[in-house]
């Protein structure tokens, strides 16, 4: 069973950058750590996906509110997914999640991610 960890949120001000970690633990099937992604869910919405790699694992997506702020990248060795958050805005405040495109996985704890302004 594969368990996901995610931590390095925390309060920041507008303008300013995080650096989340998601590590997994457990034995991966097939793309290993490739096939996480990061997701997202402010209070009172849907959680929504905010970054992934792209099926072939040679590129990224992100969500079109984070392009360009936000970039996905990962350590095979270490089986951790990273997720580099710069020029912050209070609506990304949420807690933040690691799980597969699809959420095949069990989802963690989250890590709160709170933009002051």
């Amino acid at each position: 069973q594969v368990q996901l960890v995610e931590s390095g949120g925390g309060l920041v001000q507008a303008g300013g950058s995080l650096r989340l970690s998601c590590a997994a633990s457990g034995r991966f099937s097939g793309t290993g750590v490739m096939a996480l992604a990061w997701f997202r869910q402010a209070p009172g919405k849907e959680r929504e996906l905010v970054a992934a790699f792209t099926w072939s694992g040679d590129s990224t997506y992100c969500a079109d509110s984070v392009k360009g702020r936000f970039t996905i990248s990962r350590d095979n060795a270490k089986n951790t997914v990273y997720l580099q958050m710069n020029s912050l805005k209070p609506g990304d405040t949420a807690v933040y999640y690691c799980n597969t495109r699809m959420g095949t996985l069990a989802w963690g704890q989250g890590t709160q991610v709170t933009v002051s302004t």
